[in-house]
């Protein structure tokens, strides 16, 4: 890679750490665009493109989960006994998204992601307030609700923050408990995730050199070395600032991406 990759790699790799640790995403809904348009821009085989950028994606939040998750962990923000019943299904369903998305053509996965990073940023912005007694399902509920932030989250190579969040919040749970529990949540997502985007993309014969399966290895080292440095800030600031204001900030960045991935979809 030449020395302007690298160094935008770096800025991207950051800036999606400390995204990471201060909302509890896993930042995929930063990484999949940007790493768009960087395989575009080094004219990568337009039907592999959007698949390597969701599964690179996917591959870099097993580094920033585990960095994010122990400055929140050293707070005691993680609820535990969330992530043990949401954890299973989520290995289930993380392995099931990027299968489907294996059989997608391009054009329909931007168009997916186009529509989880919108209906993200919309949540955000509305920051509903659940209805004072509703709590957390059953461990059954908790096992369906973990294969389906599973699903999505593998499918558009994000952490799985942009559903397990709301999710969380919408039963009651603290933001910031929310948050902290959706960064350890993103491990076993990322790492069934890519061990399925492996496994599928090893099934393809003209990926570019550099590639495991359809992860492209040289973004991911440099991203991750950036991310993992980044997302503990992230994670201390999310203690201090008012999450709420920099929530609608967010959002307005994750309608551009969006709309940048609607017009990857039909261009």
């Amino acid at each position: 890679m030449d020395i302007s990759l690298i160094a935008g790699l770096l800025v991207l790799g950051a800036a999606v750490g400390f995204a990471a640790g201060l909302l509890g995403i896993g930042g995929g809904m930063l990484l999949v665009p940007f790493i768009t348009m960087i395989l575009t821009a080094k004219h990568f085989p337009q039907e592999y493109v959007i698949h390597m950028a969701i599964a690179t994606s996917l591959a870099t939040i097993m580094f920033t989960s585990i960095s994010s998750v122990r400055a929140h962990h050293a707070r005691g923000a993680v609820m535990w006994n969330i992530v043990k019943l949401l954890a299973p299904g989520i290995l289930i369903g993380s392995w099931v998204g990027p299968w489907i998305g294996a059989h997608l053509n391009p054009s329909t996965l931007a168009l997916s992601f186009a529509v989880f990073v919108a209906f993200s940023a919309s949540q955000m912005l509305l920051d509903k307030k659940p209805a004072a007694a509703r709590d957390l399902p059953s461990a059954t509920g908790m096992f369906a609700a973990g294969g389906g932030i599973g699903v999505l989250a593998g499918l558009v190579g994000a952490g799985g923050g942009f559903v397990s969040v709301p999710f969380m919040t919408w039963c009651n749970v603290k933001i910031h408990n929310a948050v902290a529990t959706s960064a350890a949540l993103g491990f076993p997502i990322a790492l069934a995730g890519t061990l399925s985007n492996v496994y599928f993309g090893l099934q393809e014969d003209n990926l570019p050199s550099g590639s495991l399966g359809f992860i492209y290895l040289p973004a991911l080292l440099v991203i991750s070395l950036a991310s993992v440095t980044t997302a503990p800030l992230g994670a201390r600031t999310a203690h201090k600032l008012p999450v709420k204001s920099l929530k609608k900030i967010f959002a307005v960045l994750l309608y551009s991406l969006a709309a940048y991935m609607l017009y990857k979809a039909f261009a």
